[in-house]
C-alpha cells in the first residue's frame, strides 16, 4: 500500500493509493475508454494529472459508453464530462471504478490517474 501526501495552499491531503496509474494519451478526437480500477471496496477518489499545455475534455461513468459520450468539447450541456486546465494535478470523486475518456481540445496530451482513498 502506497501513500501520498499533497500539500497546497497550507492544506495537506493525504489519500492511499489503491491501484495502478492509467496513462491516456489524448488526441483531437475521444480516445478508447479505460477502467481505472481500485483495490479497495470503496475506491471512488483519483489522482488526475494533465501533464499537457492544452486543455483536455475528461469524460468519466460507470460504462465505457458514458466515458466516451463525455469526452467531447461541450456547445452546450454536456453530461459525464468534465475540462482539465493544462498542468492540472487534482484529487476528484466519481464512481468506483470508473471509466475515462480524454480529448485534447488542440493538440495532444498526456493524462495520468490513479485510484485512491482520502482521509
Amino acid at each position: 500500500m502506497c501513500y501520498l501526501s499533497l500539500r497546497s495552499n497550507n492544506v495537506s491531503i493525504s489519500t492511499i493509493l489503491s491501484g495502478n496509474t492509467v496513462v491516456i494519451s489524448a488526441t483531437t478526437t475521444a480516445t478508447t475508454p479505460v477502467q481505472v480500477a481500485s483495490s479497495t471496496l470503496g475506491g471512488n477518489q483519483y489522482r488526475v494529472i494533465n501533464s499537457g499545455a492544452v486543455v483536455v475534455i475528461l469524460g468519466y461513468g460507470q460504462t465505457s459508453a458514458q466515458a466516451t459520450s463525455g469526452a467531447v468539447v461541450p456547445t452546450s450541456t454536456q453530461n459525464n464530462c468534465l475540462p482539465l486546465l493544462p498542468g492540472t494535478d487534482e484529487i476528484i470523486t466519481f464512481v468506483p471504478n470508473a471509466y475515462f475518456s480524454a480529448n485534447a481540445t488542440t493538440s495532444t496530451a498526456t493524462i495520468y490517474i490513479t485510484p485512491g482513498d482520502g482521509d
